[in-house]
């Protein structure tokens, strides 16, 4: 659904604009999302039963224009990997319809933005943010040189956990189970980049750059189990610090299951399998954040 009224925007909008929202991947929103979440369990773990919707509302756009701002300083610095890779080749500023120039200036307007708006929850926020951004700007050239990209795209997109820790409490001193969240996001984005990775891998291994398909090769899915156990204990760890109800625990077990289900199902050799377990992975990420809710109130 969520995919469906992101394309009907683009495909509306006046040609003028299309292109830049097509730039920051308005059209395909399974990235905000796998970025915000670990956002918003940061802001239910910090904030309890009652969190403060200003600065929901504040994490959720703000990490639709972050992410925007990282899309497309992705694709200025990758802009001849993409016009190389069937998949990406149509990007805004591989296909020339946006120019560098503008390319930066979009991203630069995306990621100010963004500051703006989480400023509104606190400016102690903004400035959080504003720390993640060198990582960010810095992501797309870890595949030029560094064997394992996804291991520090996991630390980057992770972050969001202290934005939305900080969006609910106004305080950038963090108690452990902000690190036990960040941890779960950590191995939480290597899987589903991993999963990603395998679209694009004979590619990746004619121009090559570096990707967890190429790294674990055969073995993706048993690294992938071990990042699973990861992932979910970093949850278990962070609700373990803190008063929460027995209905967290079950709902956990609920998300690990599901995730474990995807990836033993999918075809690593199926460009479509992957993109369509790459979606997927969004849900493990909703049922952790249900989790934490109902944690809550029991």
């Amino acid at each position: 659904m969520l995919h469906k009224i992101s394309a009907g925007v683009v495909t509306k909008s006046p040609d003028s604009i299309r292109s830049y929202l097509l730039l920051m991947r308005l059209d395909r929103p399974t990235g905000y999302v796998l970025y915000l979440l670990p956002g918003l369990w940061a802001v239910v773990f910090a904030s309890g039963k009652r969190p403060d919707l200003l600065s929901v509302a504040a994490v959720v756009v703000a990490a639709v224009l972050i992410r925007g701002f990282a899309c497309a300083s992705n694709d200025v610095t990758d802009k001849e990997i993409d016009a190389r890779v069937s998949r990406t080749v149509g990007r805004p500023v591989a296909a020339g319809t946006i120019s560098v120039r503008n390319g930066i200036l979009w991203a630069a307007a995306q990621a100010f933005a963004a500051l703006l708006v989480l400023a509104v929850a606190n400016v102690e926020t903004a400035l959080v943010a504003l720390a993640t951004y060198p990582l960010i700007v810095a992501y797309p050239f870890m595949k030029r040189f560094f064997v394992w990209p996804s291991a520090f795209l996991g630390l980057v997109m992770s972050t969001y956990v202290f934005v939305g820790w900080t969006a609910a409490t106004g305080n950038a001193d963090y108690p452990l189970p902000v690190y036990g969240l960040y941890a779960a996001g950590i191995f939480w984005t290597m899987i589903h980049d991993a999963i990603y990775s395998h679209q694009d891998k004979e590619s990746d291994r004619e121009i090559g750059v570096k990707s967890s398909a190429l790294l674990f090769g055969g073995s993706t899915k048993a690294w992938l189990s071990v990042f699973i156990v990861l992932s979910v204990a970093g949850v278990v760890w962070a609700g373990s610090l803190t008063p929460i109800g027995w209905a967290f625990y079950a709902t956990v077990v609920l998300a690990a299951l599901y995730l474990s289900y995807l990836v033993f199902r999918v075809d690593l050799d199926d460009p479509k399998a992957c993109w369509d377990t790459f979606v997927a992975n969004t849900y493990y990420g909703w049922i952790v954040l249900a989790a934490v809710i109902a944690g809550q109130f029991t």
